[in-house]
């Protein structure tokens, strides 16, 4: 069997699933347009000439010839997932479709903030993360999964609290700048670590800067080195995008690593891996956040709930490899 995955794999994750299939013999391929950039600096000259001249992305033209060149070379494919395709155009995906059998996405965004109505017409079948948009528009239902080996608590030795890294978020950065005196005044030892190319707005921001609460950085970090700060913390915050309610990859990560969660995710008790030993949802006025909540030891899932979101049964699930 072939199956190619096409994703903008900021990230780092769909890697996992094309190593995954590999293992299981099936021939896949990845084709990450994130890894496609500019070759040089005039190029990039031109292209910001070109957005700000003749409202022409050059860039993201570049990228849809990316994606139908490699997709040529490899040739026909019994399955393709296109993972969120709203950096995709029409065309592209109208070449995707003619080179499978079965042409399915997963969006792991909500069509509030991504919304790709016109374009789910060319995929056999949706699968999305987010509850809200599985209710309204009848798709079937996917998580994100865990691709970590497992990992117990009693083989950890945490000195840290919290621990959180998240992309730049407007309204994720209002709540932290509310939460951060909180969790110093309750001694909650924690750290947070904001990542993307629109920190600059935070370090020439006069009033309640970030960099007060956080560690800014340009550039993503490894998932090495974030599992490896994960290990050493007792819990993992997790803040909604607005309009959001799909689970981010921190869930399953903190699932293989029995760490607990904080989050202001109001639709967790409807998972069957939710108990409050574990995860807390916190209120808005961060009332019931309290340093026993880290004292207390985890409660250890039971097997048949945690294999359900391991990768190996995630595939299973897309690709109807059962």
């Amino acid at each position: 069997m072939k199956i190619c995955v096409i994703s903008f794999d900021f990230w780092h994750y769909d890697e996992h699933i094309v190593r995954k299939l590999n293992e299981r013999d099936i021939k896949a391929h990845h084709i990450n347009i994130g890894a496609f950039s500019h070759k040089h600096l005039g190029s990039k000259i031109s292209n910001a000439f070109s957005k700000i001249l003749f409202g022409k992305n050059l860039k993201h033209q570049k990228r849809q010839r990316f994606v139908i060149e490699s997709l040529e070379k490899i040739g026909f494919q019994d399955q393709i997932l296109v993972l969120n395709p709203d950096t995709l155009d029409s065309e592209t995906l109208k070449f995707i479709k003619e080179r499978t059998f079965r042409c399915i996405t997963y969006l792991y965004d909500s069509l509030e903030r991504y919304p790709v109505q016109d374009k789910l017409h060319f995929f056999d079948k949706i699968f999305s993360f987010d509850d809200k948009d599985v209710r309204e528009f009848g798709f079937e239902k996917l998580t994100n999964y865990n691709y970590l080996e497992y990992l117990p608590a009693e083989d950890q030795n945490p000195q840290l609290d919290l621990y959180y890294i998240t992309s730049y978020d407007k309204n994720r950065n209002a709540i932290l700048r509310k939460l951060a005196p909180v969790l110093h005044k309750k001694g909650i030892s924690h750290r947070f670590l904001i990542v993307g190319k629109r920190i600059w707005k935070e370090q020439i921001r006069a009033s309640e800067p970030l960099k007060n609460y956080a560690v800014l950085k340009r550039k993503t970090i490894p998932a090495a080195e974030t599992i490896s700060v994960y290990r050493n913390t007792k819990a993992i915050l997790e803040l909604m995008r607005a309009g959001q309610t799909g689970l981010s990859f921190r869930f399953f990560e903190a699932m293989a690593l029995e760490k607990k969660i904080i989050t202001n995710n109001l639709e967790i008790p409807n998972y069957d891996f939710y108990t409050p030993e574990n995860i807390l949802i916190l209120k808005d006025d961060f009332s019931n956040l309290n340093k026993d909540f880290f004292e207390k030891p985890y409660r250890k899932l039971s097997q048949d709930v945690y294999d359900y979101y391991t990768l190996d049964k995630w595939v299973d699930r897309v690709f109807d490899l059962k």
